[in-house]
């Protein structure tokens, strides 16, 4: 998918955003801002904000915030509810995470939450936090995990590698701007390989109700079908990994989300 289709995919969607548990309320906000400890003075980039709810949280601690995102509907949706909620120090900017248009070293602290499974190239969007961070800078990023570990080798790994790209087709299916979700182990050496010293990773489920998390991307009912036999269908390790639970008129399941937090070329 071309990001001129993710763009027409989240367009068309960005109000559903705005309302989204998952994304307005997910726990992981409070701890980002729990982990990281702004600062007063900083300058900070969240990345792929969407309706702003990461921005949004850190805009009390620091100086101000550029909620940036490729999708021009959204930003629109981010600033009404900044609007709505009398938050001023947050600005609004169009921007591709791979190639932001902001000066080098001009902030200290780059966020982007629930939404690096949409780039492309991972390890680009990682340089180009590097760049636009000053020396020391923080890097905080939260977004979904699959199964996989470099560590583990013959069956086990394997069986967990192809969990891994079970559950991204899962994901890709429902959202066809759904590039790939990494595993913690990727993200902690791509994090490596930007430059940064990790400071912190941790992981947490997500419970996950079928409907909203299909309606959400308007799924078609053809798709929903499918969607629900991988569900039953899921081999062990997919299954161990999604939990799904069905009852007569609801499924859940739940997703693995990792926080991780790096400093900019700085040593323990």
């Amino acid at each position: 998918m071309s990001k001129q289709q993710v763009q027409q995919q989240f367009g068309a969607n960005a109000a559903a955003y705005a309302t989204s548990e998952v994304h307005a309320k997910g726990a992981s906000l409070a701890r980002l801002v729990e982990l990281v400890q702004p600062q007063a003075n900083w300058q900070v980039l969240d990345i792929a904000t969407a309706a702003g709810h990461t921005a949004f949280v850190f805009a009390p601690h620091v100086a101000h915030v550029i909620a940036s995102d490729l999708t021009p509907e959204m930003l629109t949706v981010a600033a009404n509810l900044a609007q709505e909620r009398t938050i001023h120090n947050v600005s609004f900017r169009e921007a591709d995470a791979e190639a932001l248009p902001f000066d080098n070293a001009s902030f200290d602290l780059v966020t982007c939450r629930i939404a690096p499974h949409h780039f492309p190239n991972i390890p680009q969007f990682l340089a180009e936090a590097a760049r636009v961070l000053r020396s020391g800078g923080t890097l905080a990023v939260v977004d979904n995990v699959v199964p996989g570990s470099s560590k583990l080798h013959g069956k086990k790994g394997r069986l967990l590698r192809e969990a891994g790209d079970y559950v991204n087709a899962f994901e890709k299916l429902r959202d066809s701007s759904h590039h790939r979700c990494l595993s913690l182990d990727e993200w902690e050496e791509g994090f490596r390989k930007a430059g940064f010293t990790l400071h912190h990773s941790e992981t947490a489920f997500k419970a996950m109700t079928f409907g909203p998390w299909a309606d959400r991307m308007q799924v078609s009912p053809e798709n929903k079908t499918r969607l629900k036999a991988m569900l039953v269908q899921a081999p062990t390790a997919v299954s161990e990994f999604l939990t799904p639970q069905f009852s007569e008129d609801r499924i859940t399941f739940r997703l693995t989300e990792a926080i991780l937090v790096g400093k900019l070329g700085v040593g323990d």
